[in-house]
């Protein structure tokens, strides 16, 4: 029978501790401008001590700040290891002040040549631009009496794309709207009726169906070739003949009437524009004068400045009050004094990554897509002394605008494509290489996969007839019998 006892041992062992700072830090990488804003909000009604610095005004056209003349040497000499551009000439750390970024300049319209101001002309005063969903819903009004079938086809209304189609299955429509299938048929059924002609149409070919059966043109062959818009697309005119059942002049006056037709029915009314990705980093060219280059910096137009008010720590601090009160206060300023230095951290280190970055695309900024090199996350990482985990949170979700468009930081790192010599290329660039070879070809030399694999070869680019194919069926291009039938179609109507 064993017996059981009692003894203490001293033992050393290491773990990983992650702190509720740390977790905070790591989420605050991750978090673009946008997100980053909606954060401190929050954190500005739980704290009294942060507050949000007033932005200063912008300074008008030609007022920007005069670049310090200073000769590439003394750049040279004088920069730190690790700079990366945003520190200041007194080589002091960057303090976290969004509001010093360069603002996006502003792009628009210029001013009337005929000096009228076109928000106040006869023609807008005179009458008022109706929305679809008005227009929709005058008709809607006019159509039913039931209120329930109006307050149901408000809601079809709604549901609309921005083309004019309902995609929505009925059954779908009618769990969603809590109402029988019947019924979605039936308000449907009239809806379909409303102007413009297409509208709640559930794809192109009810779209275009609706608008042919308006114009009394919906007859058998019609309707053979609308259930066989793929032969058309694909300009397969001797399939698309026989299952019409007509012969190739008939088909063409078909044709032609489908292309009178309208598929995006609504097209005409105006649409709330999506809203595009906002910049979290800015990039531009720096002058010759100051060594030239690029400089990255964060958009402070989307980025506030987070302040400490020790003034009112100090005043609530020395007066009288509870225990409590003074620890509760003195936590809110250690909370924010961390939060602040967490954010210098995030921006110095959405920087460095941003920065290593840029100088390894160099090429692709100056050159093209063509130009793009391959990189990896833990180039950058190594190159920035950081965990490849945190390059990744940094590059998740965050967009730089360039002198070449906005892209994600994502869209930098691509896989590395390695040639027989020994040569190195990005996947990206061999696709836009392979996309610029079809886009020149003629109507009487489509280029098939393996001849794309002969002018890639002559170009030191070693690739499998294979990955031709995958990369050009990736970018949604047809192989070269199919390009070979859409170039002689469009030869033959005369279009380039």
């Amino acid at each position: 029978m064993s017996s059981l006892s009692q003894k203490l041992d001293l033992r050393h062992a290491q773990q990983l501790v992650m702190t509720p700072q740390l977790q905070q830090a790591i989420k605050l990488l991750q978090l673009n401008n946008i997100e980053l804003n909606e954060f401190l909000e929050q954190e500005l009604e739980k704290n009294p001590l942060l507050e949000i610095a007033e932005t200063p005004a912008e300074p008008s056209a030609g007022e920007d700040e005069p670049y310090e003349a200073e000769t590439p040497d003394q750049q040279s000499a004088e920069a730190p290891d690790g700079y990366t551009g945003y520190e200041d000439s007194a080589g002091e750390a960057w303090e976290y002040d969004p509001s010093a970024g360069l603002s996006m300049a502003g792009t628009g319209a210029g001013g009337s040549a005929t000096f009228e101001d076109t928000d106040y002309s006869f023609e807008d005063r005179m009458s008022v631009r109706k929305s679809l969903r008005e227009h929709l819903s005058e008709q809607l009004f006019v159509a039913f009496g039931d209120n329930r079938d109006r307050m149901i086809g408000a809601l079809l209304i709604d549901l609309i794309d921005e083309s004019g189609y309902l995609r929505e299955g009925y059954a779908a429509l009618a769990g969603r709207l809590g109402c029988s299938v019947e019924r979605i048929e039936r308000l449907l059924g009239e809806m379909k009726q409303f102007d413009p002609t297409g509208v709640f149409a559930a794809d192109l070919r009810e779209c275009l169906a609706l608008q042919l059966e308006e114009q009394g043109k919906l007859d058998a062959p019609m309707r053979a070739l609308l259930d066989h818009l793929d032969l058309l697309a694909g300009h397969d005119m001797a399939a698309l003949g026989k299952v019409c059942g007509v012969n190739s002049a008939y088909l063409q006056d078909m044709i032609a009437e489908i292309r009178g037709l309208n598929p995006r029915p609504v097209s005409s009314f105006d649409h709330l524009v999506v809203q595009t990705a906002i910049p979290d980093i800015l990039m531009r060219r720096l002058p010759k004068h100051v060594g030239g280059g690029w400089r990255v910096e964060l958009n402070a137009e989307t980025l506030p400045r987070v302040l400490i008010n020790q003034e009112y720590f100090t005043q609530v601090s020395q007066g009288p009050g509870a225990k409590k009160d003074k620890e509760y206060l003195n936590s809110q300023l250690n909370s924010a004094n961390w939060l602040v230095r967490a954010l210098d951290q995030r921006a110095q280190t959405i920087i460095k990554v941003a920065a290593v970055i840029v100088e390894e695309q160099d090429a692709f900024f100056n050159y093209g897509i063509e130009f793009l090199r391959p990189l990896t996350l833990r180039d950058v990482a190594e190159k920035i002394e950081m965990h490849e985990s945190t390059v990744s949170r940094v590059t998740t979700n965050k967009y730089i605008a360039t002198p070449r468009g906005l892209f994600e930081l994502k869209y930098f790192f691509t896989t590395a494509l390695t040639s027989e010599d020994g040569s190195v290329h990005s996947a990206e660039s061999v696709k836009a290489r392979i996309k610029t070879l079809i886009e020149q070809e003629k109507a009487d030399d489509v280029l098939s996969d393996d001849a794309i694999v002969i002018l890639l070869k002559k170009e030191g680019i070693d690739l499998a007839r294979r990955t031709v194919a995958k990369y050009r069926e990736g970018m949604h291009i047809g192989s070269s019998v199919q390009r070979r039938r859409v170039k002689k179609a469009l030869a033959q109507r005369g279009e380039p």
